[in-house]
């Protein structure tokens, strides 16, 4: 059975390296597999989340497939790949939601939605789907979406700084209720409040 205590994770610039892409002059989520790279304190923070009784569940925007940079098929081998490193350290997500939507897509059908950042859909399915007590959860993330998601469900949040100069570094609205360097320093303030 999984906790009714939950966090809720962005996945890009959290779990794993954002990457420059020159194409776009941007940093992104990673394109394809090979691509992907978990940060060295991943394993270690969601391993001590883990042991401490919190569910992991993944809410990601990954609108590259909609802008046409990835394909379906590489977005799903990209998940494949975090799942199995995970699991390979002993440590599991309890489920993962992804958004693959953007406004401006490319991709008929794929531009209008109600499950992308900020929406607190994917974290209301959560909810619903595994018994969550939003009052003893939390949201990490490092952009602004992932925390007014956060503070839109009812959870606590934690904003980690991003891994790449921001195209607009003072955007610090909402206030995340606490701040940290990384997802390793999140979990310590998770851990610590207990």
């Amino acid at each position: 059975m999984p906790s009714d205590r939950a966090v809720f994770l962005d996945r890009d610039g959290t779990i794993n390296r954002n990457r420059y892409y020159p194409d776009s002059g941007e940093f992104e989520g990673p394109r394809s597999a090979d691509e992907f790279e978990l940060y060295p304190w991943s394993i270690p923070a969601l391993a001590a989340l883990s042991q401490a009784g919190y569910s992991l569940i993944v809410v990601s925007n990954q609108p590259n497939f909609a802008k046409g940079k990835s394909t379906l098929e590489s977005l799903l081998e990209i998940q494949e790949r975090l799942v199995r490193e995970l699991k390979n350290s002993g440590t599991q997500l309890l489920d993962s939601y992804y958004c693959y939507h953007h406004p401006e897509s490319l991709v008929p059908g794929f531009s209008k939605c109600s499950c992308r950042k900020p929406s607190p859909d994917f974290i209301f399915a959560a909810v619903r789907s595994y018994g969550i007590d939003v009052s003893r959860s939390w949201m990490v993330g490092d952009r602004p979406t992932d925390i007014e998601c956060g503070y839109r469900a009812g959870l606590r949040t934690i904003r980690i700084e991003p891994d790449h100069p921001s195209a607009d570094p003072h955007n610090d609205w909402p206030k995340a209720h606490y701040y940290a360097a990384d997802l390793l320093a999140a979990s310590r303030i998770i851990l610590n409040e207990e």
